[in-house]
């Protein structure tokens, strides 16, 4: 099970979790020398990446990555890329290395051979692996009923081209695999919603339907649950 971190207010749970991301990442410079994060979009993770901007001593040995991406321009308002830019690497922590998902291809599709390349050269398993959970049950780009969806959860590479069910722009995903790979799991919940998909998803039941269950119904990778109003 999850250990799961539970807060009356959204703000103060995502000050818990830039605390928890800035000890881990210290911890893994010390250890290794250097650090890795990859980084989901959308609003909930902002505050979290605002604090987390201020919290770390020496940036310089951490790598920032993405869980997803959208294929839009990175100056695009849907780019997470540019969500990171504009929140986390700013003042000392523009300093860290960043590997983005987008580059120069016409598509998801043909910019992944290029992406994947990226990505196994980064420095594996990545130290922390930051996921949100959409209200159908997704996390990363791993989505319910899309057609890419089986071979996201068993394919062996790190990173998959999606074209999403019912939301907009084709975007690149980090494979279930690739989540796994990982030394820490971190997932953010907020609203009573989403609180409702996740008590669905960790009483047990097929990956496909709710794909949040890739993380949180494992034992191989320890995963905390920040839970919020």
């Amino acid at each position: 099970m999850p250990t799961e971190h539970h807060f009356t207010d959204s703000a103060e749970a995502a000050a818990d979790i830039a605390i928890r991301i800035a000890t881990t990442l210290e911890q893994a410079i010390a250890t290794r020398g250097v650090a890795t994060l990859a980084l989901s979009g959308g609003r909930s993770p902002r505050p979290v990446l605002e604090s987390l901007s201020a919290s770390l001593s020496d940036w310089r040995k951490v790598i920032v990555t993405l869980v997803d991406e959208r294929w839009v321009d990175p100056t695009d308002p849907d780019s997470n890329e540019k969500l990171v830019r504009d929140t986390l690497l700013q003042g000392p922590a523009a300093a860290a290395r960043f590997v983005p998902m987008k580059n120069a291809a016409a598509d998801a599709y043909l910019g992944q051979p290029a992406a994947e390349a990226d990505f196994a050269a980064l420095p594996w398993p990545l130290d922390i692996i930051l996921l949100g959970m959409g209200d159908d049950g997704h996390t990363a780009s791993l989505f319910p009923q899309a057609k890419e969806l089986d071979e996201g959860l068993s394919s062996s590479a790190l990173t998959i081209a999606v074209t999403p069910p019912a939301a907009p722009h084709q975007r690149l995903s980090l494979t279930a695999h690739a989540i796994l790979s990982s030394r820490h799991i971190f997932l953010q919940i907020s609203g009573a919603a989403k609180k409702t998909v996740y008590d669905r998803a960790i009483a047990g039941g097929p990956v496909e339907e709710l794909p949040i269950r890739v993380a949180l119904c494992q034992d191989a990778v320890p995963v905390e649950v920040w839970i919020s109003q």
